[in-house]
């Protein structure tokens, strides 16, 4: 909101040059020193313009210096000291414009800004309500408003002072990105977008425009969208590293783990790595069957933040995935040591034990996982075959059965329990659960009988009915 608006220039480019050229003779003694008032808003507006605000400050004191200060040169001292993050000096050279003129709506809202800034909201809110009070009309009242709501989490109140912005100002160059936050903040989302649109029509460069309205159409799951306006975003400002990393997070969500790559790389062009970044450039690379570079990222990851406990966990997937069953082992441990609660660690650790050969290791782990996750029908189904493979045929059934419980319309569950019924020779049982895996997926009947044909005729010595039975083989033990 802070603006050098009202300096007016009373000459043009050159002279303007020319003016500045003058003044500044004069402040060494080259050259006479008194200006009037308006030469002297012309060279103060052309320090603020290019950013040199104490140059700015000093020449705005030499005008108060020089005659009677008006509440206007008070205001643009205000404007000044503010930017120079000197806060209690601008609140009290807002007080002296504001003693000279006590309804200047532009110094209130000024004020209000200040005090905002200064973490005072309810009075920042005393001064924007009073400048409504004397011009109900004045949109950037209503937007500070909203600002200052938003800044104490207030959405639904900030939400109303802004809509009133737009309303009034529909044209304002800030509103509708403010409105877009606030309502992703309401969950608001099609509202949000709707609102980053109009932002966008006003300014079709607005870099954070087009990233906030990304973030929204990824909550949304709208992910190509998504994609699309973080394209814009950073070929706007190509080193916005935010925008190519949610980018990545996008790409990774409709299933393109190069694309994921290229964008985490390029946040890694633009900042220091991080955490979170390695650990998604692992995640990625593990997708496309690169486990060693996936480790490797797993690895920084853990070297920028031992603590993260899913780099641990996506490390031991990488090293299970090499047959480095001591490795990935080694980093199960550190993440349950980190996280002992988490099922999905203590699945991924049995996994890993029983690919090692390290069975009852393995039905430890997955007994762990079930206790911790009793609805997790993958980890009762791997137990239950671990259990088999044990020698263990009672328990297996028992694990089988608590798989159906979950999941009774599983054709691979009924068509185990058939195998291991079969095992222990429950061969009527073993008849009926491989006519219900039959039913429920009546298209693999060759395979099933290649692999049981022993099961395939009825136990009382006719044939099961249904035609062409289906055949699910077991799991082998690369596929755990």
């Amino acid at each position: 909101m802070f603006d050098y608006d009202d300096f007016d220039e009373p000459i043009g480019e050159d002279g303007l040059q020319d003016l500045v050229e003058a003044y500044e003779r004069s402040l060494s003694g080259e050259a006479p020193s008194y200006f009037d008032s308006d030469a002297l808003e012309g060279v103060a507006t052309y320090y603020f313009e290019a950013g040199r605000f104490e140059d700015a400050l000093g020449v705005v004191d030499h005008q108060l210096g020089q005659g009677a200060p008006s509440s206007d040169t008070w205001m643009r001292r205000g404007v000044l000291l503010n930017h120079l993050e000197r806060h209690d000096e601008a609140l009290d050279a807002y007080d002296q414009s504001l003693a000279l003129n006590p309804i200047d709506t532009e110094t209130l809202i000024n004020r209000g800004i200040t005090l905002d800034t200064l973490g005072r909201a309810d009075e920042a809110l005393d001064d924007y309500d009073r400048a409504l009070d004397i011009d109900p009309m004045m949109g950037d009242a209503h937007f500070n408003r909203g600002i200052a709501f938003e800044k104490m989490s207030q959405f639904e109140l900030a939400a109303e002072a802004l809509e009133t912005c737009a309303d009034r100002d529909p044209e304002h160059p800030e509103v509708w990105y403010e409105l877009g936050y606030c309502y992703d903040q309401l969950d608001r989302l099609e509202d949000a977008i709707e609102a980053y649109d109009k932002q966008i029509d006003i300014d079709p460069y607005a870099h954070n425009a087009w990233y906030n309205r990304g973030i929204v159409l990824n909550r949304l799951g709208r992910f190509q969208e998504s994609v699309a306006s973080y394209d814009y975003a950073v070929l706007i400002l190509d080193d916005f590293a935010s925008a190519w990393y949610n980018r990545g997070n996008a790409l990774a969500n409709v299933g393109d783990p190069a694309g994921a790559i290229e964008s985490y790389l390029k946040v890694l062009e633009y900042e220091d790595g991080d955490a979170a970044t390695y650990y998604n450039l692992g995640i990625a690379y593990d997708e496309l069957g690169d486990h060693k570079t996936a480790a490797d990222y797993f690895r920084r990851a853990i070297a920028d933040d031992a603590t993260y406990a899913d780099a641990h966990y996506g490390l031991g997937c990488a090293l299970d995935a090499q047959a480095d069953y001591d490795g990935a082992l080694a980093a199960f441990a550190e993440a349950l040591r980190l996280q002992p609660k988490e099922a999905e660690y203590w699945h991924a650790r049995a996994d890993a034990e029983y690919n090692a050969g390290r069975i009852a290791e393995a039905l430890r782990s997955y007994n762990r996982t079930v206790r911790l996750a009793p609805t997790n029908v993958d980890a009762w189904m791997d137990l239950a075959e671990t259990r088999l493979e044990a020698n263990q045929p009672a328990e297996a059934l028992a694990a089988y059965a608590h798989v159906l419980r979950l999941d009774p319309t599983s054709p691979e569950a009924h068509f185990r329990q058939a195998v291991a019924l079969a095992t222990v020779g429950q061969r009527e049982s073993a008849a009926r659960s491989l006519r219900r895996a039959a039913e429920l997926d009546p298209e693999r009947a060759d395979e099933m009988r290649r692999a049981y044909p022993d099961l395939w005729r009825d136990p009382r010595g006719g044939s099961l009915r249904g035609g062409n039975l289906p055949g699910l083989p077991g799991l082998s033990e690369d596929e755990r």
